[in-house]
């Protein structure tokens, strides 16, 4: 591309002519001046409208020890340059900061620098990016997008709408849930485990061999407590691309939808988990409908969205093909998987087999979260008290299901039982 004269040059300004462009200038001028001492030639300085968001790789690619990356120089010598973080695993961490510091890719002849701008009114952050040419730069994007995918295989990545915008962060998978282990309706558990493999086998060969669009939706619905966050983090652990679980918040908004969809597209295929998606704001719904309507805007993704709540849903969301191609009712266990869960639980150690059939029967309505509290119970109570009462356990937790359903917690027996 043909570099075009600049009207104004930084050395003709000064602080009273041009004072806030003379005061991330200076910061620019010293800049490219290193670029020349230390490579031996300048980088061109680009403009990137959205912001490459490459914080968390740049994070990443430091933290692994990776040589395709080198800090040049800082820019400010009373600005820090390392950052203090708290990791839950290594308690306090020290970091290079990525303010301040400018990150120079040798491979790619790129350099990556967040600058610190001081204005009398505010002060505020800009990332500008450096390139040999412009090959040289579109090279470097297509690493990045590739190491972003692959530090997003390990964990699954979180996206929170925050009032100071979306917030990124990263869950490790501490326990795999066995799909042996998911208590569904045999044949919903089947549906729903062959569409996943089919999309992500071989890069959705089953859906180019039958001409089907590279795209899927499914709605996970039912009543708190009988597994659907656990059915979608089994998906999560057992599927070899990467997972972005999104939480949605009344802070979600137009902008941050077209953010999202613009970073998992950049991934696919990839899975996008909304739990709760009845929550999304009102005003933003037609804008998130508008966007899975998209040409390119699903390509490549899974999409699993879950509710509590199926009549709150938008009936346009899951009414209209290409947005949710099915709905499943994760629906409450009926006696057969109580009996096996019960079984799978443990519970054969407290009680005697006509016992724990005996329990499945009674345990009609009870979730699966309630019967994982029922082995709770009575685990806590054979350790104090080496018998258990098991008839009491579960009437207590069915009146506690029937009050909770009623929100009927106004008697003396429950006064002041609820802890605040």
């Amino acid at each position: 591309m043909k570099k075009n004269p600049s009207l104004i040059k930084f050395s003709d300004t000064d602080s009273v002519t041009i004072p806030h462009y003379y005061d991330y200038a200076v910061a620019i001028d010293k800049v490219k001046e290193l670029f020349i001492e230390k490579l031996g030639f300048d980088l061109k300085l680009y403009e990137s409208e959205e912001g490459l968001e490459i914080d968390d790789t740049i994070e990443q690619i430091l933290s692994r020890n990776e040589a395709d990356i080198e800090i040049l120089a800082s820019v400010y010598d009373a600005v820090g340059t390392s950052a203090i973080t708290y990791n839950n695993t290594e308690k306090y961490v020290i970091k290079a900061s990525l303010t301040n510091n400018i990150f120079y890719f040798p491979n790619y002849e790129v350099a990556i620098v967040k600058i610190p701008i001081y204005q009398s009114h505010m002060e505020y952050e800009r990332e500008f990016t450096f390139a040999r040419n412009d090959e040289a730069l579109l090279s470097f994007l297509n690493f990045i997008t590739e190491k972003q995918r692959e530090f997003m295989l390990d964990g699954i990545n979180v996206l929170t709408d925050t009032e100071d915008g979306l917030e990124r962060s990263r869950e490790q998978i501490t326990y795999q849930i066995k799909r042996e282990d998911i208590l569904l309706e045999e044949d919903v558990k089947t549906d729903i485990y062959r569409s996943i493999d089919e999309f992500f086998l071989k890069s959705g060969a089953f859906f180019k061999a039958y001409n089907i669009p590279y795209k899927r939706g499914i709605l996970l619905y039912g009543s708190p407590g009988n597994g659907k966050t656990t059915l979608v983090k089994s998906i999560a652990g057992s599927v070899a691309a990467p997972v972005v679980y999104w939480q949605i918040t009344e802070y979600t908004s137009s902008y941050s939808i077209k953010e999202v969809f613009s970073t998992v597209t950049k991934m696919a295929p990839m899975i996008l988990i909304i739990e709760d998606i009845d929550s999304m704001p009102e005003e933003v719904r037609s804008v998130f409908l508008n966007t899975l309507d998209g040409a390119t805007s699903k390509e490549g993704i899974f999409l699993i969205g879950t509710t509590n709540y199926p009549e709150k849903i938008d009936p346009a969301l899951i009414n209209r093909a290409g947005r949710f191609d099915r709905a499943y009712e994760i629906k409450q266990p009926d006696e057969a998987l109580r009996n096996e869960y019960l079984h799978k639980k443990g519970l054969i150690q407290f009680l005697d087999a006509a016992a724990l059939a005996q329990l499945a029967k009674q345990t009609k309505g009870l979730s699966i979260a309630q019967l994982n509290e029922l082995y709770m119970s009575v685990a806590l109570q054979w350790h104090y008290e080496q018998q258990v009462d098991v008839e009491k356990i579960v009437k207590d937790l069915q009146e506690n299901q029937r009050r909770t359903i009623r929100q009927d917690w106004e008697t003396e027996e429950y006064a002041g039982r609820l802890g605040f």
